[in-house]
């Protein structure tokens, strides 16, 4: 159960301004959110099923890189080989 002073709390962190006034809303309002995700977490998931697994960690394969020409072609902004960007300072 989260109390007000969680509340405030948690506000002061996100910068959040909440009043005295409204804690006791805020605070009621948490709770109750905090009571869905107990039902929530008593639903057991039906005809869930492991989902498909690949290899993420595969090896690296090594390809030889575009020709530096091939690569400029597809700018007008080139210069000394290397694009040409806008100067930013």
């Amino acid at each position: 159960m989260v109390t007000e002073r969680d509340v405030s709390h948690i506000a002061e962190l996100a910068d959040i301004g909440i009043d005295r006034e409204e804690l006791p809303g805020f605070t009621g309002q948490f709770n109750e959110i905090l009571e869905y995700f107990d039902i929530l977490d008593q639903v057991e998931a039906a005809g869930a099923s492991e989902p498909d697994s690949w290899n993420v960690f595969r090896d690296d394969e090594v390809i030889p890189p575009l020709p530096r020409d091939e690569v400029l072609a597809n700018t007008d902004e080139k210069e000394d080989g290397f694009f040409r960007a806008p100067r930013v300072m």
